[in-house]
């Protein structure tokens, strides 16, 4: 497979999966504006059932969506720096503009800086959490029996932790930075940024301790660059 596929695979899924983030939380915010946990539900379906498409679509090229999986895949060795540097960028790049088409589709600007505070032990032990369910989740469902399996396992679990997380489980630096450009529902303020993104890197990484002691077998990791996920 070309990187320029992949590149562009990542692109587009990222894109759409922040618009769907953002563009649910806005229709949700508007649908049921004095219900906000109504308002999480309709957010977190809607996450939940994009990303499930995402991933059966665009698997077969490269579905990752997501910089903390893509850097463990080039520390198991799966993919070389220079791909997966080029899937980070494209990633974030994809986020960007998911976000700002999400505000367009909803009359918002194009963008709006958030001004969701969100920090806090509480929140950012949500997120180290979220990170490190998500990708026992992603590399455990691929190292099993029946990868075709991953994208089902990837949004439930995502859906899930929109509920059982403190933070939501953003449990992903490209869309967490995406998600500062649009001050509405499932923003979140600049400030709020680094600590969030520590914290995923953290629950990344014991994420892959967890993954490599409970399946230590390599072999049947070879193609993991066709799929990955959220938000």
């Amino acid at each position: 497979m070309r990187l320029r596929q992949k590149v562009t695979a990542e692109f587009v899924g990222s894109a759409f999966l922040v618009a769907a983030v953002i563009g649910s939380g806005i229709a949700a915010s508007r649908l049921s504006p004095e219900d906000v946990g109504l308002q999480l539900l309709e957010n977190s379906v809607v996450t939940g059932a994009v990303l499930v498409a995402l991933i059966l679509a665009l698997h077969p090229v490269s579905a990752s969506f997501n910089p903390v999986i893509t850097v463990l895949e080039r520390v198991l060795g799966t993919i070389p720096t220079r791909v997966a540097a080029a899937l980070v960028a494209a990633q974030v790049a994809g986020a960007v503009v998911g976000a700002v088409v999400a505000n367009l589709m909803f009359d918002e600007p194009a963008i709006s800086i958030s001004q969701h505070v969100r920090t806090g032990p509480g929140l950012w032990l949500g997120e180290a959490v979220a990170t490190l369910g998500l990708v026992v989740i992603v590399f455990g469902t691929l190292r099993g029996a029946d990868r075709s399996r991953v994208a089902f396992a990837v949004g439930g679990y995502i859906l899930g932790a929109y509920w059982f997380t403190s933070s939501t489980s953003f449990a992903n630096p490209a869309v967490t930075v995406a998600r500062t450009l649009s001050d509405t529902f499932a923003g979140i303020a600049p400030a709020s940024v680094p600590a969030f993104v520590l914290a995923q890197i953290l629950g990344g990484a014991a994420g892959l301790g967890v993954v490599t002691l409970l399946h230590p077998r390599r072999s049947d990791t070879a193609t993991l660059p066709s799929v990955k996920a959220r938000s």
